[in-house]
């Protein structure tokens, strides 16, 4: 998550006489929010097991994906997909999982919200899932 921030649009905020200071506070905090990862919880539909998982949220992302690792050692079923999906990373090269074969139907929660999610399986590397904007 990338914010743009134009300085001159803070006002007297800035006119102070710790105008540095403020400008890098406020970089600072930009910097941090490059990343945001949360944890939330996943019921598998069938057994009822929760799985605690930390989440990056991503934005540019267009769907909803899960580390397929992370799916086979929690033991979530995973439902084969009538057509492969082709993935392309960011730099827009093929991922080194190859297409998406499989999604993954569970029960997500995040602080008193539940909410029924299909997620696309695929190599995410050390990230175990990446909720995006679908």
């Amino acid at each position: 998550m990338y914010s743009v921030l134009c300085l001159e649009k803070l006002g007297n905020k800035l006119m102070s006489t710790n105008t540095t200071e403020r400008v890098r506070d406020i970089q600072h905090t930009l910097q941090l929010l490059r990343e945001v990862w949360l944890k939330v919880g996943l019921e598998k539909l069938e057994s009822h097991e929760g799985v605690a998982v930390k989440v990056l949220l991503d934005s540019g992302m267009t769907g909803l994906f899960m580390d397929i690792t992370f799916t086979k050692e929690k033991g979530f079923k995973m439902e084969k997909l009538k057509k492969p999906l082709l993935v392309r990373n960011v730099d827009e090269t093929a991922n080194a999982g190859g297409a998406i074969m499989y999604q993954v139907e569970c029960n997500m929660f995040f602080k008193g919200h539940v909410e029924r999610a299909r997620m696309d399986m695929c190599n995410l590397g050390k990230t175990e899932l990446i909720l995006g904007m679908p």
